[in-house]
């Protein structure tokens, strides 16, 4: 009787780490990783030897400087003579501004255009066609001053609100008034205030937070997950018997009631704009500028979400609309409740990546005038400080980070709408 046995293993020798399958791709894995970070240390390496010989150490110690200039857009109080760190930080607000209203009005506007370019009505099919091949085929930069130039050239300037017969008028009951400076809409107000909280006290990055809107938010919250828990309820239910009680009038009673309780408590009240002087007085002020931003960039993200959109939809087998159809549901049901839901798990991949093209696409506010983090940190703090490599470092930075942080907001509801197979 013969026994087999294993050949014996050869000694480890320098030449097996190219030669050698086992050990051939951690060998080039660890070439190309000193190659990167050599390339990494001698750019840094050369940026500092040229900033020294400049006589320009690199220092953030301009932030704690005087700015010396005015931001026209803000969300907090911020005067000329505050910090350069506070009008970035304003700078920074601005941008999450114009990102989260453009991702919201972007995310309605595309999910409408994207599911009548499916209509069987072939007027409303091509005029979406036509919307949307318009859009975004044009820069987005055009578009950008485009808007503007329309705001400055159509509408009405505040003196001719003025007088016994006066050109223009103001919308909504006299409560909006839209201008060539900007829109001025009405203001929420309380006459029994809670009062207001300081946060980071007398640091630059010093804001006020109002215990009112505090108060509203958190009932707010808490009522749509009250309303959220009465739907899954439902839901139970509803696997178990096949029957689904109706729950429309509790969600709504469960927001409505609390919240409106809360508000006559509080004193609640709409703030109107006047005209006084050379300009409308009161009411929340969103210029021109912003105004421009938001429009042009949500018309223009819009455009792409539509194509998402209708890619998702086009992605669900027609038995499914067939099937639901034969249930007895109309068309806006089966859209609503068996089409998109199914489409999510399509669309939420290339909607992430709009969202931050639209983000980043603010960048481009400077073009109007708006303030945001490029206008300020990145453009007049870099101009007057001469810190061109400290101001784009730190506004890389906070690109990334918003970036990263949308990115990993929109992973979780996807993550969440997948489909699970058992």
């Amino acid at each position: 009787m013969t026994t087999l046995t294993d050949p014996a293993k050869g000694a480890f020798r320098l030449s097996m780490l190219i030669y050698d399958s086992r050990y051939r791709s951690i060998t080039i894995q660890i070439i190309a990783l000193i190659a990167v970070l050599t390339l990494i240390g001698w750019l840094i390496s050369n940026t500092a030897s040229n900033l020294a010989d400049l006589g320009k150490q690199p220092s953030f110690g301009f932030l704690g400087e005087a700015a010396g200039y005015d931001i026209n857009q803000r969300l907090i109080d911020y005067q000329n003579q505050d910090t350069h760190l506070r009008a970035a930080f304003v700078g920074v607000l601005n941008t999450l501004l114009v990102a989260a209203m453009g991702c919201v009005t972007a995310t309605i506007i595309g999910v409408f255009v994207g599911v009548l370019r499916l209509s069987k009505n072939w007027v409303v099919a091509r005029l979406m066609t036509l919307y949307v091949e318009t859009f975004r085929n044009v820069p987005v930069l055009l578009w950008i001053v485009f808007t503007m130039a329309v705001l400055i050239e159509t509408l009405p300037a505040p003196n001719q609100f003025r007088g016994a017969t006066p050109e223009a008028t103001m919308l909504l009951g006299d409560t909006v008034a839209l201008t060539n400076r900007g829109f001025y809409v009405p203001e929420p107000l309380f006459s029994r205030s809670i009062g207001d909280i300081h946060l980071f006290g007398a640091s630059p990055l010093r804001f006020d937070v109002s215990l009112d809107l505090i108060a509203v938010l958190a009932t707010l919250i808490a009522s749509f997950l009250i309303a959220s828990l009465i739907t899954r309820r439902a839901d139970r239910i509803q696997a178990a018997t096949g029957v689904r009680p109706r729950t429309w009038h509790w969600r709504l009673a469960v927001i409505v009631l609390p919240l409106a309780a809360l508000l006559a408590g509080l004193g609640f009240y709409l703030g109107h704009p006047a005209l006084k002087g050379f300009n409308f007085q009161g009411g929340v002020y969103m210029r021109n500028s912003l105004i421009a931003l938001w429009l042009a960039l949500s018309l223009y993200t819009a455009a792409f979400i539509a194509e998402i959109v209708r890619a998702g939809i086009l992605a669900i087998s027609k038995g499914q609309t067939e099937a639901a159809a034969a249930l007895g549901l109309r068309p806006r049901r089966v859209m609503s409740l068996v089409i998109l839901p199914q489409a999510l798990r399509v669309i939420i991949p290339p909607l992430i990546s709009q969202y931050l093209n639209l983000t980043k696409n603010s960048s481009l506010a400077i073009a109007v005038g708006y303030m945001d983090i490029t206008g300020t940190l990145m453009g007049i703090t870099l101009n007057q400080t001469g810190r061109e490599l400290e101001t784009i470092l730190i506004g890389m930075l906070i690109y990334l980070t918003i970036s990263l942080t949308i990115s990993f907001v929109m992973n979780v509801y996807n993550d969440a709408v997948k489909l699970r197979e058992r």
